[in-house]
């Protein structure tokens, strides 16, 4: 049976954790990047990339991520 339209997240959220101890929740990344062999790691790599865009307008630097968790995820 297929799926009905709307039934599928287009968004992951995360949860991202700065090396300076900061923290950003909510942090969107698009579903079709992750899963696969890879997992998560390309949320970090997009998330880095929003970063880097935030941190160009702003002209501040961007902060070294220490880790991202899954919203809604379990616990590691």
């Amino acid at each position: 049976m297929a799926n009905k339209p709307g039934t599928q997240a287009r968004f992951v959220l995360f949860d991202v954790l700065y090396e300076d101890g900061s923290r950003r929740s909510n942090r969107k990344v698009p579903a079709e990047l992750l899963g696969g062999l890879d997992g998560d790691m390309p949320a970090r790599k997009e998330i880095e990339a929003q970063d880097n865009e935030i941190a160009k307008a702003s002209g501040k630097s961007a902060l070294p991520i220490a880790s991202l968790e899954r919203v809604g995820g379990k616990k590691r």
